[in-house]
């Protein structure tokens, strides 16, 4: 519940902060009307390079990568008592 609550805070303060660019003109209109684009390409970004990131420090867990092949190997045993055939 805390994440949602500083997820939409910073939403208010991002469009509170664009509705002022838009009332005072420090920017030109042209560039301020762009702010929500430049914003959604930005937070796409970020979440890609988060997904990458996660992605390269994914860590190696041998002991559940043996716990998973047997598994693996229980489950076709299985399978091949009831008749079904996985190779």
């Amino acid at each position: 519940m805390k994440h949602i609550v500083k997820i939409l805070s910073l939403m208010v303060v991002l469009v509170a902060f664009w509705i002022s660019l838009l009332q005072l003109s420090i920017i030109p209109r042209i560039y301020t009307w762009l702010l929500p684009l430049y914003f959604i390409v930005s937070l796409g970004c970020y979440g890609l390079l988060m997904v990458g990131t996660g992605l390269m420090t994914f860590p190696i867990c041998p002991h559940e990568a043996s716990l998973l092949q047997k598994d693996i190997v229980e489950a076709k045993r299985f399978l091949g008592e009831n008749g079904i055939d996985v190779d």
